[in-house]
């Protein structure tokens, strides 16, 4: 694949660099891939294509790079201690921010990472955390008249999230993080995911690379993408994400929505027919202008973004210059 270009079609006008699959994949070609077929079934998101090929020469390279920016950014903090020549705390959590639309599979990306980043010796301790976690409860979104906007950005406790990513980033020994349920599709309050000393920590979600927002009087507050040391965007066709969230629909409809405790129990009589219209009236209607308002405009802040075929495997990578 060529280079990519900038709009007035200079080769080297981009801040990018794209490397299609094969050339990707060859750079982790010496490399041993680490996860066997079980594990990558138990990782596998539902409807995600994901197995050994796929991996080896997507996620075994991203690992890599990964490590070499853990690996540089622990040597620049010993090099800052020795320029302040004291004694620094021990070096903080690298923090990696992963987002994309609902049903791209961004899920299934940070599964991978967080097992393929635990095989290195040199930073074995690996922590995820979603941010649905810091939705708001479904009674507050209902009171606020937000419901049907879960997901945007305003459906967030964004004071919370901001607060657990400056107390990693502040290196506390142990910080929590709620937790969430899809089953009943709402937070699960008396559980909590405690994050104890971590070496990375993978922050994934819709909106994680969103920028700050403006206050009324004008001033700007921090994001936590400010915080991020890497971050990651999982990139598709908008077509091909809604109709991929069409079939996810579908095989709920056939799976967990038909267990009574799922709060979409009433979608698991649907025709086909039907269920593919509901799945149509909610990405319409909440999935795909959330991704066009909120979550795609994002895609420029990330330092890679990882771009999908209709089929899901990845099919080139686009790095940001240093």
């Amino acid at each position: 694949m060529a280079p990519a270009r900038g709009s007035d079609g200079d080769a080297e006008s981009t801040p990018y660099v794209e490397l299609d699959r094969s050339a990707w994949a060859a750079l982790a070609s010496s490399s041993e891939q680490p996860l066997s077929p079980a594990e990558i079934e138990r990782l596998r998101g539902l409807g995600d294509e994901l197995d050994l090929e796929e991996v080896r020469q997507v996620y075994l390279p991203l690992s890599r790079l990964l490590s070499m920016y853990v690996a540089s950014a622990g040597e620049l903090h010993r090099a800052q201690e020795a320029f302040l020549d004291q004694p620094q705390p021990p070096r903080t959590p690298f923090v990696i921010g992963l987002a994309g639309s609902v049903a791209v599979g961004k899920s299934t990306t940070a599964r991978v990472l967080q097992q393929l980043l635990a095989y290195w010796p040199e930073h074995p301790s690996v922590a995820l955390v979603t941010t649905d976690g810091f939705l708001l409860p479904n009674a507050e979104l209902e009171r606020r008249g937000l419901l049907a906007r879960k997901g945007f950005p305003e459906s967030y406790d964004i004071k919370s999230l901001l607060r657990f990513v400056i107390d990693i980033k502040s290196g506390k020994d142990e910080v929590a993080a709620p937790t969430y349920s899809h089953l009943t599709y709402d937070v699960v309050p008396e559980q909590k995911l405690v994050v104890t000393s971590p070496d990375i920590v993978i922050i994934e979600g819709l909106n994680v690379l969103a920028p700050a927002r403006v206050h009324a009087d004008g001033r700007t507050g921090l994001a936590i993408s400010d915080f991020f040391d890497f971050s990651v965007y999982v990139d598709a066709a908008t077509a091909d994400i809604r109709r991929w969230y069409t079939e996810r629909f579908l095989r709920l409809r056939e799976t967990a929505f038909r267990d009574p405790a799922s709060y979409f129990v009433r979608y698991a009589d649907l025709s086909e027919e039907q269920a593919v219209h509901q799945a149509h009236e909610i990405w319409d209607h909440i999935n795909g202008p959330n991704l066009q308002q909120n979550v795609q405009p994002t895609r420029s802040r990330a330092t890679l973004v990882l771009r999908k075929d209709a089929d899901h495997s990845v099919r080139y990578v686009r790095l940001r210059k240093l």
